[in-house]
């Protein structure tokens, strides 16, 4: 518990649940967290309310609807799951441990597609250890965002016509902590509504008392050993933040503008220098003129003094090897109190710094009569003035690169400030070895070369803010002038411990919000301290995030981890892209195209958003969001919805209760009684538990879950399941209940593969195919398909010579199927349909396949849509198949003939193609002579020409596709 009444155990501690109401055991939708957003406020009992006592068995589920409903389905689980303890691993010795520490989301409002890329992909990795058996902690956590959070916290004040200059800091930062716990529960329950299966009961906040205490630990540690110091440098100022920003929170845009020659006369009355800059409003501080040593044009005016113009004070002209020659007019004015490069410059030529602005960018005193001019207004006037004494030469059209604040779009200014600085490098060698060793890589590779380039060219790190939300600086200062860190409680630090006085002042500036996020991975199990947690899931093993925080943020995390626990916080970085629009574009409010991921799991369901964007992402790119995708997901699950309820009906399981004696693994056959069909699916599932296994060992999380949806859909629904219907409405008892069987181990097995990606339909379905528990006396893992086991390749054998067979099986009806289509495609819209479902007979050369062929007649008859009784499967074609108006297809060593002139009135077809033949061509004779005559081509606008040009081109490809398809009829 902080002083402001923040406390993150009891807040997310009580059941996990947040923002419940009376509607209890479900989440809310987005259009309900964004109701309650509104709100002037929220309290804290309507915030969190009581647990209630946790459910012994699953949610009842009854019997299963026709049509699926995501909304009801997704209600059911989350609660159950985390009043269980899924979600909560224990230490155990006798597991191993697998933990990936959440990247803490800023509490500055609601969740993004980003956000739910990074948990799905997280979430997966998490069920699938834990289904494999290891002691899995999903640690989840919140930022809170230093200049992000102010600015959010600010522009509620806003609202009441206040600053926070106005409330001061201590009732400002009482503001932000309401502000966070508002949000904080807000967000957990986003994180409920995407299927995270977090272990709540850990959750961290940065401004936690644990995280602060280690924040100012690491410091004075950093402090104490000279890595931490203060001095004056060009820092990046944005005058909205009103705060300094590290290089990597700048967004440099080209940005038009143009590029003036000033002339700067010699103070001995010999001459003049031309200067050329970007930013003539500056010359207002320069101190020097700069030329190349080797500039052959400039050579005789080194070591003179220059009179700067609309001052009247004498700058010396000056040569360095910085300057570019080609850039003007290779004499450029010298500001270091404005430049980066003139700051370094200076330095090495002792030049004074003049400092020409405010922290809110207008002009100073020391521009003089431009003082409380913004740059633009000031780089107009004095463009005025220079031009009135003859003193601006040439303007001309220049594209220069302009810095912009990564947070507000602000243009930055570089303005010379003291601030704290890491002094990086001795932090930096020790990650840079680490990555060269192995003990950690990068998921994509490419990113290990990224990430040495730029450790190898690392600058110091600034690490003050000039905020007052966050971890201030634990640095005081004593009226006798000593300066000490600590790392107790500010309120604490009462003297100081050089001389005893008690007059000392605390830094005024908070630490770079990336400073404590640094620390993250070690500080959420409980680090400086040697806590249990600590010992058990430290180091890491996976650390998921966007390609574009490597510098921000797991750079830092490597060498912070490193310099304080001696180890890699975690050996694997994995690194996901942007998510884009349908188009490629990045994803703004400006451009209107953003998506909301809890609107999005609204409309369609959570698990097929998850889905969607594991399916749609590869490691390291950027994936382009797709609607229709997400349709397509949607339609999985009812796919599997259906093929689950036929296949519960079968068995009938739908309202079966299970008891502790009985098994929830559904078990095969015996080998002999399995038919073609049985082996077949079952050795496909052996193919795909060990693809999908080597795929998630490579993180190559998205084709896995292509080869699932691939298995489920097309080979379990669409060819084993309809060759199921063939024994399960014949008379054999034993081949119906052997099928069933075999459709429930599929099914189960192919469930548990899936749910990682889509943990809660899979759950409804895999309770309602096993029968619900009747009471909780069931081994742990047969209660959940959460906990459940993970399939193993060795449990379903390779069968190759089934594969080899269904597989001719398969080809042989499908090219039946596609030559049936083919056929039917010219007929009359209204006969189509009766046309697909006519059945005609068929002959087949079989060759050494007859024996095969002639044990799947059944099959063959109703996938391809043959008579049964018209099926003639020979060695060589049966004298039938060679009739007239056969059609004949090849399929490996198999020859089909196929009526399928029968299927349709070829003359009938002709004449309408026919006629629409002699159509296409009057089309084309028609404005080909509209085109040859040349009135018209003299009159016509050229878009009317144009667009009889593609009218012409049309038509002929529609005569094309038409004589084409008469040539097929004969």
């Amino acid at each position: 518990m902080n002083r402001y009444g923040f406390d993150m155990q009891a807040l997310l501690a009580q059941r996990g649940a947040t923002l419940r109401s009376s509607l209890a055991a479900r989440l809310y939708t987005w259009d309900e967290i964004a109701e309650q957003d509104e709100e002037e406020s929220i309290g804290m009992t309507e915030m969190i309310e009581p647990a209630a006592a946790p459910a012994a068995t699953p949610p009842p589920g009854g019997e299963m609807a026709k049509a699926y409903s995501h909304a009801e389905v997704e209600s059911r689980w989350y609660d159950w799951w985390e009043a269980q303890g899924y979600f909560r691993p224990e230490r155990d010795p006798a597991k191993t441990a697998f933990t990936i520490i959440m990247p803490p989301p800023n509490v500055t409002g609601e969740l993004h597609l980003g956000h739910a890329l990074t948990t799905t992909i997280e979430d997966i990795m998490i069920r699938w250890k834990r289904m494999q058996g290891y002691s899995a902690l999903f640690l989840p956590g919140f930022d809170h965002a230093g200049i992000a959070g102010q600015y959010v916290v600010e522009k509620e004040l806003a609202r009441s016509d206040l600053t926070r200059h106005d409330i001061g800091r201590e009732q400002f930062l009482e503001h932000a902590w309401a502000w966070m716990r508002k949000y904080i529960p807000i967000i957990s329950n986003q994180f409920r509504r995407l299927g995270a299966s977090c272990d709540w009961s850990r959750a961290r906040f940065t401004m936690d008392a644990g995280p602060a205490r280690a924040v100012r630990t690491v410091f004075k540690h950093l402090y104490d050993k000279g890595l931490i110091y203060q001095g004056e440098r060009i820092i990046n100022w944005c005058p909205r933040c009103m705060t300094s920003l590290s290089d990597l929170e700048v967004e440099s845009e080209e940005t038009p503008g143009s590029l003036w020659t000033l002339r700067y006369p010699l103070a001995d009355g010999s001459g003049s220098i031309l200067v050329a800059t970007t930013r003539p409003e500056t010359m207002l501080g320069d101190t020097a003129v700069a030329v190349h040593p080797d500039d052959p044009r400039w050579q005789g005016m080194i070591g003179k003094q220059a009179t700067l113009p609309l001052t009247g004070r004498t700058v010396p002209i000056i040569a360095d090897a910085a300057i570019e020659q080609g850039f003007g007019t290779g004499a450029v004015k010298i500001t270091p109190g404005h430049d980066p490069l003139d700051f370094e410059i200076g330095r090495r030529h002792g030049l004074p710094a003049i400092n020409l602005m405010n922290t809110d960018s207008t002009l100073n005193a020391n521009a003089g009569t431009y003082a409380g001019l913004k740059p633009s207004a000031a780089r107009a006037a004095v463009l005025e003035a220079l031009a009135a004494q003859g003193l601006l030469i040439k303007t001309e059209p220049h594209t220069h690169v302009v810095p912009h604040c990564e947070r507000c779009n602000t243009i930055l200014e570089p303005l010379i400030s003291k601030q704290w600085f890491v002094r990086i490098q001795p932090l930096a060698d020790p990650a840079i070895a680490a990555a060269q060793d192995g003990r950690v890589g990068f998921v994509p590779d490419r990113f290990s070369k990224v990430y040495m380039h730029w450790m190898s060219n690392i600058r110091d790190w600034n690490i003050s803010r000039q905020l007052w939300w966050g971890h201030r600086i634990p640095v005081w200062t004593c009226a006798n002038g000593h300066e000490f860190a600590g790392a107790d409680e500010p309120e604490t630090v009462t003297a100081c411990p050089t001389c005893g006085t008690a007059e000392i002042r605390q830094d005024p500036d908070v630490l770079d919000t990336w400073f404590s996020s640094g620390l993250w991975p070690f500080t959420t199990l409980g680090w400086p301290d040697q806590t249990p947690d600590f010992d058990y899931f430290y180091p890491t093993q996976v650390m998921e995030t966007g390609y574009d925080i490597l510098f921000f943020w797991v750079a830092r995390m490597l060498m912070q981890g490193l310099e304080n626990t001696g180890q890699v916080p975690f050996s694997t970085v994995y690194l996901h892209g942007l998510v884009r629009d349908e188009t490629g574009r990045k994803m703004s409010k400006s451009l209107g195209n953003t998506v909301n991921p809890l609107q999005a799991a609204d409309r369609y369901g959570t698990d097929a958003l998850r889905f969607n964007l594991a399916t749609g992402s590869t490691p390291g790119n950027d994936m382009k969001f797709s609607e229709s995708r997400l349709e397509g997901m949607q339609r999985f699950a009812n796919k599997l919805w259906n093929a689950t309820r036929f296949i519960v009906f079968e068995s009938g399981s739908a309202t079966r209760r299970v008891s502790a004696e009985a098994s929830r693994t559904p078990a095969l056959p015996p080998a002999e009684r399995l038919t073609l069909a049985d082996r077949w699916i079952i050795s496909r599932q052996h193919a795909l538990a060990g693809d999908v296994q080597r795929l998630m060992e490579d993180y190559n999380f998205g084709e896995a879950g292509r080869l699932i949806y691939d298995f489920m859909w097309g080979e379990f629904c669409d060819w084993y399941l309809e060759c199921a219907k063939g024994p399960l409405n014949g008379s054999d008892a034993q081949a119906t209940a052997d099928t069933v069987a075999v459709l429930r181990w599929t099914l189960e097995r192919g469930l548990r593969l899936l749910h990682p990606f889509m943990p809660f339909v899979t759950e409804e379905l895999w309770q309602n195919l096993l029968g619900r528990p009747a009471d909780a006396d069931l081994p742990a893992n047969a209660q959940s398909i959460c906990v459940a086991a993970w399939p193993r390749p060795v449990d379903a054998p390779y069968d190759a010579a089934a594969e080899r067979e269904f597989g001719l099986l398969m080809a042989i009806i499908t090219a039946i199927r596609n030559a049936r289509a083919e056929a039917i495609k010219d007929a009359p819209e209204g006969q189509k349909a009766d046309l697909a479902r006519k059945r005609i007979p068929a002959y087949l050369a079989a060759g050494e396949s007859v024996a095969l062929l002639q044990g799947q007649t059944a099959i063959l008859a109703r996938l391809a849509g043959l008579e049964p009784g018209g099926l003639e499967i020979a060695a060589a074609l049966p004298a039938a198949g060679s009739a007239p108006g056969m059609t004949t297809l090849v399929v490996e060593d198999v020859a089909v003939a196929l009526p399928l002139s029968a299927l349709v009135d070829r003359d009938a077809v002709r004449n309408r193609l026919a006629s629409e033949a002699t159509q296409a061509g009057d089309e084309i004779a028609r404005v080909e002579a509209m085109l040859a005559n040349e009135a018209f081509m003299s009159k016509a606008r050229p878009a009317v020409v144009a667009a009889q040009h593609t009218k012409l081109a049309a038509a002929r490809d529609r005569l094309a596709a038409l004589q084409a398809r008469l040539a097929s009829l004969d």
